[in-house]
C-alpha cells in the first residue's frame, strides 16, 4: 500500500525537522545501527582476549605482573562491553517506574 501525496510530504517534513534538530540521531538512523556500537563490541573483545593471552603468558612465564596486567585488561575489556547496556536497562528500569 503506498502513501498518499499529503502523507509523504508530511514524512519528508519530519525527516527534515529530525535532520534540523538532531543530526547525529538522523545520522544512526539512516545507517540502521547505532555508530561506535560496532567498534566498542569489537575493541572489548579484542581487549578480553587479549587480557586472556596475557594471563596465560604470565602464569606459563611465571611472570605475576604480566598476569595482572592481563587480568586488568580483560576486566576493562568486560566492563567496556558490558557497562553500556547495563546503564541502559537501569534507566529503562528507571523510565518504567517514574511513569503513571
Amino acid at each position: 500500500m503506498s502513501l498518499s501525496e499529503e502523507e509523504r510530504r508530511s514524512l519528508e517534513e519530519l525527516e527534515r525537522d529530525l535532520a534540523a534538530t538532531d543530526p547525529e540521531l538522523a545520522s544512526q538512523l539512516t545507517s540502521g545501527r547505532p555508530r561506535g556500537e560496532m567498534a566498542r563490541i569489537i575493541l572489548g573483545s579484542l581487549a578480553v582476549l587479549a587480557g586472556f593471552v596475557m594471563v596465560i603468558a604470565g602464569i606459563m612465564t611465571q611472570l605475576v605482573f604480566l598476569g595482572v596486567m592481563g587480568f586488568l585488561l580483560a576486566s576493562a575489556g568486560a566492563y567496556w562491553l558490558f557497562a553500556r547496556a547495563s546503564l541502559r536497562r537501569r534507566i529503562q528500569r528507571h523510565d518504567g517506574e517514574a511513569a503513571p
